[in-house]
């Protein structure tokens, strides 16, 4: 059996192992990173959308090769088809394909020296005195032992690393969300900002969204609850077939598992680190979790890079300390408000979606939920509602 030695292995070439594949491999440290895939982000699991400004703050190359289409704003829609939107004199997100990006994320990497290795899988720890000391991967056929300082699982929301080292990743079924998501082609909605569409006989817990790709294509999908008796695709079904849009032109389907809590708290064991949807860092609110990978993993190469350099891994710790001081907080509050919408009703979306406007929705984008909340309460059919005051009041 061969053996190879690197300073960090990082298992999963989503968004953010490649992301900290690259930063750590820039200070340069040897770095492999692995996916048991054969072609890097493919199949995507993903609605495709992203703000703009992770590009800049992420140092991630504006390119057209996978910046598919710029958007402009939201449109939200209430279970008895209120609407209010939010639009934009400038691009505030796009819509990517994410089978290029995650490619190129991982091109990234290797032009700043790590390794790639797509269809490798990660099947086991090396587990030494106590002590994970690399990973057996398997490529092509032909396992190998490779001999790391600093494993990293960015595996996904299964993450068999992670649990193989030891780290606790369990959550309840209800911390999940299903997805499920056809790219096809739909006519009849702006291609210039997303929408959603928000009720419990819509979607359970969840929405109904429409990410525009082309004047006439879109990524067409919805998230409820995992733990639902009925399917994501049975509700996906029922709102095309109630807006009349044929599912005969459907180009991909995209089924997926998305963490909407269960938060892990020990983010570092030993010399072994967790990262992403892994670590369950998605926005609980709307399942999206591509900038909260990039977060967690500029935080985890920071101190991976201290630690090399100061050849003291009890450094990485720093990590788990960082994300949960800056990510954290505002993460169990997101926690918390989903928890709180679970309990709304139809008529209570109805209410609130006709009481915000666009400045409330830009203030809702930018995650200022505490205000949109004070203008809710002091709405008459807020005050006036024992219930729905209750509720809000739970947030403050």
């Amino acid at each position: 059996m061969s053996e190879l030695k690197y300073d960090v292995v990082i298992v999963g070439a989503g968004i953010a192992g490649p992301m900290m594949a690259r930063d750590v491999a820039k200070a340069g440290f040897s770095v492999l990173l692995v996916d048991k895939k054969a072609a890097i982000g493919s199949p995507k699991q993903c609605a495709e959308g992203i703000n703009i400004n992770v590009f800049e703050k992420y140092g991630i190359p504006y390119d057209k090769r996978f910046v598919n289409r710029e958007i402009y704003g939201a449109r939200i829609y209430s279970p008895s088809g209120y609407t209010a939107e939010l639009r934009y004199k400038n691009v505030s997100g796009v819509i990517l394909e994410r089978k290029v990006f995650d490619k190129m994320l991982a091109f990234y990497a290797a032009r700043e020296g790590a390794d790639v290795w797509p269809r490798a899988e990660a099947v086991d720890v090396i587990r030494e005195n106590g002590r994970v000391e690399g990973l057996k991967i398997k490529r092509e056929g032909e396992l190998l032992d490779v001999r790391a300082k600093v494993v990293v699982a960015a595996d996904g929301v299964e993450s068999t690393i992670a649990r193989k080292a030891g780290i606790n990743t369990y959550a309840p079924p209800h911390e999940f969300d299903s997805g499920y998501e056809y790219e096809m082609l739909i006519e009849g909605f702006d291609p210039d900002i997303i929408h959603l569409w928000f009720g419990n006989e819509v979607a359970p817990r969840g929405y109904v969204w429409v990410f525009p790709k082309d004047e006439d294509r879109a990524n067409v999908g919805i998230g409820i609850n995992s733990d639902n008796p009925k399917t994501a695709k049975y509700y996906l079904d029922k709102w095309l077939r109630e807006h009349g849009i044929s599912t005969n032109k459907i180009l991909e389907v995209n089924v997926g598992l998305v963490p909407v809590g269960g938060f892990v708290k020990e983010l570092v064991k030993d010399n072994v680190m967790i990262i992403g949807d892994a670590a369950r860092q998605v926005n609980p609110m709307h399942g999206g979790g591509m900038a909260e990978a990039m977060k967690a993993a500029a935080i985890a190469s920071k101190w991976t890079v201290k630690a090399l350099e100061e050849d003291n891994l009890k450094l990485l710790q720093n990590y788990t300390e960082e994300w949960w001081r800056e990510e954290g907080p505002k993460m169990e509050k997101l926690l918390k408000l989903r928890r709180v919408t679970e309990k709304l009703t139809d008529e209570d979306l109805d209410v609130f979606v006709q009481i915000l406007g666009g400045t409330d929705l830009e203030k809702l984008a930018g995650g200022k939920y505490t205000e949109i909340i004070k203008a809710l309460l002091k709405n008459p059919k807020v005050m006036f509602n024992r219930r729905r005051l209750s509720l809000l009041k739970e947030l403050l």
